[in-house]
């Protein structure tokens, strides 16, 4: 499980995120789990200014590069960090 720290002022609307980039609904806040091609079984869960990641991946690999894309528009969005920012972060710990 990863998690992301969202970026201080930032407060986007995750569960909007979440419905808009992969079509689940649920609540973020008390968690959930949803399934997406090419990325696997997602479980989120927002805690204060944390989003909890764990992500498990599918049996079969998926060709398309469009989806990296995707995942990675969608975590700039939700933290308001980019890929260089998160990989920053990720080096400290």
């Amino acid at each position: 499980m990863r998690e992301y720290k969202i970026k201080r002022g930032h407060n986007p609307d995750l569960n909007a995120l979440v419905s808009r980039y992969f079509g689940a609904d649920g609540d973020i806040v008390k968690g959930m789990q949803f399934s997406v091609d090419g990325i696997g079984s997602v479980t989120m869960k927002q805690e204060k200014s944390s989003l909890f990641i764990d992500i498990v991946p599918p049996k079969t690999v998926c060709g398309d590069h469009s989806i990296i894309k995707k995942w990675n528009d969608f975590l700039f969005e939700a933290t308001g960090k980019d890929t260089k920012e998160r990989k920053k972060e990720f080096g400290k710990i």
